[in-house]
């Protein structure tokens, strides 16, 4: 073969598999409409919840700190020895009962001094106040005595009756002394620690208590709520009194339920917040002093409100919106109306009706029209006891 005849052979094969990929090109670019055709009819596998017609509590949430209702720091008034302790540490004690007992010999001894001198003191007073009469009669009777005389002897009863009454307050005072030797609960509540021996000597003007009383049953919780809430919970108090309930730092267990008590005066310029008080019955003790929780105020309930999962709740340009599931499993956006969101839980004022199915996952592949396949999810957020396969991301 000469090389013209390989040439044009060459040729001949280049031509032809130069054709064979435009045939081929163009065959690829026939199947495109119809993939894309299949895409739009896809159906898109996605978590649904059913819009709830319900009971919905508004709450104000902030943080706080338990604070005792009252704390005594129990002190000796007399100076002594401690000779008893009538307590133990962690105690429950009731008002009025018996803690401690300071040696009471010494004013008791006291106590007998004072009476002594008062009754001299009254014996001296019943002869001058004899006396006092007897001169008084012979004056008026046979002028035997003067008037300076009669008015000195007046002056020596009156004398004498002041001393009684001196006698008196320090007969009195030992025996509050006495009293004082017995140290009782001034309120009741839980002991803590006991800060002194028995043995020891005590003084009344020593810096620190016997021990510390606090009073658990009832107990408070200071909390604070922005300024902002105040006005609301003002006028909210004016139709009652406003529960409160008490979370633990996790705000996952509730521990107590109480009631609104009052409202700070002031503005905290720093922080911007308002704090409050509540009382707590604390009957089973689940609140402790310098304790942290989690405050929750509820203002109102707003009876028959439709509801659905914040989850549902899509942001736009327009507002917010939701995709409504159609009994012919297609979706639908729905403008709506969200006067607030709390827990996890929307209230929808318009848009959505109770009992409609709203798609709260898988959202990013919907458009209005999209074909679902709808998995439902309870209140639990978990999935309905249905055959449905579930959908690839539902919570």
């Amino acid at each position: 073969m000469t090389d013209r005849s390989r040439s044009l052979a060459c040729a001949l094969i280049v031509a032809a598999l130069t054709l064979l990929l435009i045939v081929v090109t163009l065959g690829c670019g026939q199947t495109k409409p119809s993939t894309a055709r299949a895409s739009t009819s896809q159906i898109v596998p996605v978590s649904v919840a059913v819009a709830e017609q319900r009971d919905l509590p508004i709450y104000l949430k902030g943080l706080g700190s338990v604070t005792a209702f009252n704390t005594v720091s129990v002190r000796t008034r007399v100076d002594g020895q401690l000779s008893e302790v009538n307590f133990k540490e962690g105690q429950y004690v009731k008002q009025g009962e018996l803690l401690a007992v300071i040696d009471p010999r010494p004013y008791q001894v006291a106590l007998s001094q004072a009476e002594a001198q008062l009754f001299k003191d009254q014996a001296s007073l019943r002869d001058a106040q004899l006396n006092y009469e007897r001169y008084k009669g012979l004056l008026q009777d046979s002028g035997a005595m003067s008037q300076q005389q009669v008015d000195t002897q007046k002056a020596t009863a009156d004398q004498l009756e002041g001393a009684v009454r001196s006698d008196q307050s320090a007969v009195d005072n030992a025996k509050l002394n006495l009293v004082y030797c017995h140290i009782t609960s001034p309120i009741s509540g839980r002991i803590g620690l006991r800060l002194v021996d028995i043995g020891n000597m005590v003084h009344a003007t020593d810096t620190n208590p016997l021990l510390v009383i606090t009073q658990l049953q009832p107990i408070a919780v200071i909390f604070t709520l922005p300024q902002d809430d105040i006005p609301e919970v003002m006028q909210h108090m004016q139709h009652g009194t406003l529960e409160v309930d008490a979370y633990s730092q996790d705000d996952q267990t509730k521990l107590s339920t109480g009631k609104l008590l009052t409202v700070d005066n002031q503005i905290d310029q720093t922080t911007g917040t308002v704090k409050l008080k509540a009382i707590f019955e604390n009957k089973d003790s689940q609140l402790w002093p310098n304790q942290f929780v989690n405050a929750r105020l509820l203002l109102e309930t707003r009876k028959n409100s439709t509801v659905v999962p914040a989850a549902a709740i899509q942001r736009g340009p327009q507002g917010s919106y939701v995709f409504v599931v159609k009994p012919d499993k297609t979706v639908e956006v729905r403008d709506v109306t969200v006067p607030f969101t709390q827990n996890n839980v929307s209230l929808v004022a318009s848009g959505v009706q109770p009992g409609e199915q709203i798609v709260i996952d898988g959202q990013d592949k919907l458009q209005s029209g999209s074909k679902v396949e709808p998995h439902l999810v309870n209140s639990h957020g978990t999935g309905s006891a249905s055959s449905q396969t579930p959908a690839t991301g539902a919570p």
